[in-house]
């Protein structure tokens, strides 16, 4: 089959699972990676065996990461773009969570999201295109008091632009794009109650999709979308 590939990280819910859903609805078949087998079998049986994959996977272990990566091209016999979607959030203020979910948090946001690169880049070096998507934050371009999650997403911004520029500079590779999704707010399982007026999951992965769907030329590097009430 002639349909691209994506691969998604943290997919068996929220803006993983919406994306999954749009890209389908663009031609894309899709590869499902999380933890969560339940929720992903259940995505991707829904979704459809044709067009979806579900691979139990936590982007914490590289290994777990580079298998995934095989098991998409074995089954689907291409790779042609990635979004690195997986990550969690904490409470404000540097007294408050405990060491330990500060670490984890850090660890997948930032660490699981390097590895899905790493993963990734050989795949699309060799075959000479692609696109990687990397999912940030509106916190990831102003800082937050008390967040070392906005550090974490500072982080992923940075990321996204250090491989544009390797894969331009170290690889001198033109047809390779890299993308920073940064929502505000969106009603996810992110938030216990999310905030009023937010934005919904279909709404970034029509980012998503927008980003995936421009002309070979365009190299979209960021992404930023707010709930029209957001005031920051």
């Amino acid at each position: 089959m002639t349909n691209p590939v994506l691969f998604i990280t943290g997919a068996s819910s929220g803006i993983g699972a919406a994306t999954a859903r749009a890209a389908i609805q663009a031609g894309y078949r899709v590869a499902l990676a999380a933890r969560s087998k339940d929720k992903l079998d259940a995505l991707a049986a829904d979704l459809g065996e044709e067009h979806a994959l579900a691979i139990v996977c936590d982007v914490t272990d590289f290994e777990q990461q580079q298998a995934a990566v095989a098991q998409t091209i074995e089954r689907f016999g291409r790779l042609d773009a990635v979004l690195a979607n997986a990550g969690f959030g904490a409470k404000r203020g540097f007294l408050e969570e405990t060491p330990e979910h500060w670490r984890s948090m850090v660890d997948t946001n930032v660490t699981g999201c390097a590895f899905t690169v790493r993963a990734v880049l050989p795949r699309l070096l060799e075959q000479g295109h692609g696109h990687v998507l990397l999912l940030g934050s509106v916190a990831g371009r102003r800082v937050l008091p008390g967040s070392l999650y906005s550090a974490t997403k500072w982080a992923v911004h940075a990321m996204a632009e250090a491989l544009r520029q390797e894969i331009r500079q170290l690889h001198d590779n033109h047809r390779i794009k890299a993308t920073v999704i940064a929502p505000g707010a969106v009603a996810t399982p992110f938030f216990d109650s999310p905030p009023e007026g937010a934005l919904q999951a279909e709404d970034v992965a029509r980012a998503v999709c927008y980003a995936l769907q421009q002309p070979d030329g365009v190299d979209v590097n960021e992404v930023l979308l707010r709930p029209v009430a957001q005031g920051m």
